[in-house]
């Protein structure tokens, strides 16, 4: 039964990101499109290759729809390095269809309403999400924090808000 179980979530981590991308990705669109800002905020994720956990969790928790909408968003984008750091089967657990508000309450800590840039974050020390809480936000030696996570790119420009990219998952009180 476990060796069952293991292969269904390895499935559904390979599938879903591939769904995602074949269902909802215009490839003909470019990683200079991306940075241009003329893709929305989902495809820009997708495009850059490294949020392949972030996709299918949007995915799982419904999400994908709003954030492709108008926005502005502000998303702070865990890597799939920043996911694989996650205590030992807590993705699996999230990606559980029982689990989805859990995972939309974890996904939505991550977006700030509104197009905050990096010079605007580094004059903030908290920032309110849109789940409600707020989050961190501290500078020290040329490195932004939000709660534990260090931003590791900044200012990535999508359509409808802005990407910051972080090296691992904060989660919310």
């Amino acid at each position: 039964m476990r060796a069952y179980k293991i292969a269904l979530i390895a499935t559904i981590l390979i599938t879903l990101p591939t769904m995602l991308i074949a269902g909802s990705y215009d490839k003909s669109k470019t990683m200079t499109q991306a940075s241009s800002g003329s893709m929305d905020i989902v495809d820009t994720a997708v495009s850059a290759g490294s949020f392949n956990t972030l996709a299918a969790a949007l995915k799982a928790a419904d999400l994908v729809d709003t954030l492709r909408g108008e926005g502005p968003f502000t998303v702070f984008a865990p890597t799939d390095d920043a996911f694989a750091k996650l205590p030992e089967g807590t993705l699996q657990d999230l990606l559980r269809p029982e689990n989805k508000a859990k995972l939309q309450s974890i996904l939505t800590y991550h977006v700030v309403p509104g197009k905050v840039m990096a010079k605007d974050v580094t004059m903030m020390s908290s920032a309110k999400t849109v789940n409600g809480e707020s989050i961190k936000i501290s500078q020290s030696d040329d490195k932004v924090m939000v709660d534990n996570a260090t931003v590791t790119k900044a200012d990535v420009m999508a359509s409808n808000g802005v990407i910051h990219v972080i090296d691992a998952v904060i989660l919310p009180k």
